[in-house]
């Protein structure tokens, strides 16, 4: 607790450095197409909706496996390097039939279930560690879980971390990604300090938001939390996962926040074991600029495959 009382966030500096990274200039030609499939591999393709049906997570695991249309692959001779999202993110109730379906395609790409009272984290803590297990369960490699974010806000930094390490404990070997909902808990300062929090309790990942809340992934944001992953690596030797979700939405965005990470971070943490990007319709703006990059003229939606 030493520690997280003292934490203070320097706010202007960071939105300075904010401004630096979207100023930056962007990539072009064949340079711009490598770091959009580089991308690619670092999608957690997800779908959080209240009409999911067995159908579209079939589809979603399908794009899943098949990102890019094959013959833009070809085109690039990239069509044998196996490129892959990262993982497909559902509801606890969706993860057996994103099983069924990625082992109907032949692939094994990790299946991630949100958990705990997704979005708001409001439940009980018994029926939020239930949730976590029962997604285990039924197969999910990988956890989202969200905090109760009034603990950050009253300042119950030990509430939280038990509560965390609980969800820890109710993973076993699932990787646990702890959504900080980072435009709910009401400044800079908070989520530097929660940041830590989740890591200390043993998150592999921390995440920025649930993309259910009014402002979800935003640079600054990004920045603090960067900052204290690379504080945690050097007070522990332990490298913690960073993953931005929520209005992610376009090619341009993806690769600002891949050069986010890069300069933060390092080249390290630019591999799907410490990077996810949290997206539902990403993919489709990628393989569209994909499709640019190969025949010189944009594709009409009805070209590329749904996502």
């Amino acid at each position: 607790l030493s520690w997280i009382s003292k934490i203070q966030v320097n706010h202007p500096a960071v939105l300075r450095r904010a401004e630096q990274i979207q100023a930056c200039r962007p990539l072009k030609k064949e340079w711009q197409a490598a770091w959009l499939l580089k991308a690619v591999t670092f999608i957690d393709l997800t779908t959080l909706s209240g009409d999911d049906t067995s159908s579209n997570i079939q589809r979603l695991c399908y794009k899943a496996k098949y990102p890019i249309r094959g013959d833009l692959l070809k085109a690039l001779n990239m069509h044998d390097k196996g490129i892959t999202t990262a993982a497909v993110c559902v509801y606890p109730a969706r993860v057996c039939d994103a099983i069924k379906a990625l082992k109907a395609a032949g692939c094994n790409i990790p299946v991630a279930s949100v958990a705990t009272g997704f979005p708001a984290g409001q439940t009980h803590l018994k029926t939020r560690l239930e949730e976590i297990r029962l997604a285990v369960e039924d197969g999910a490699t990988e956890i989202d879980v969200v905090i109760n974010r009034s603990l950050v806000l009253t300042g119950q930094w030990e509430a939280l971390y038990g509560e965390i390490r609980q969800f820890r404990k109710a993973c076993g070997e699932a990787h646990l990604k702890t959504i900080l909902a980072t435009g709910e808990l009401g400044s800079l300062t908070n989520v530097y300090k929660a940041s830590m929090i989740a890591m200390m309790a043993g998150s592999d990942f921390i995440k920025t938001s649930t993309g259910k809340e009014t402002v979800n992934a935003t640079f600054p944001v990004a920045i603090v939390m960067l900052r204290a992953i690379r504080d945690f690596f050097w007070k522990t030797g332990n490298k913690i996962g960073f993953k931005p979700a929520g209005g992610i939405r376009s090619a341009k965005d993806s690769l600002a926040w891949l050069s986010l990470v890069k300069e933060e971070l390092g080249d390290e943490w630019l591999t799907p074991e410490l990077f996810r990007i949290g997206a539902s319709t990403l993919l489709s703006d990628i393989e569209r600029q994909i499709y640019h990059h190969v025949t010189g003229s944009y594709a009409a939606y009805h070209d590329l495959p749904m996502s």
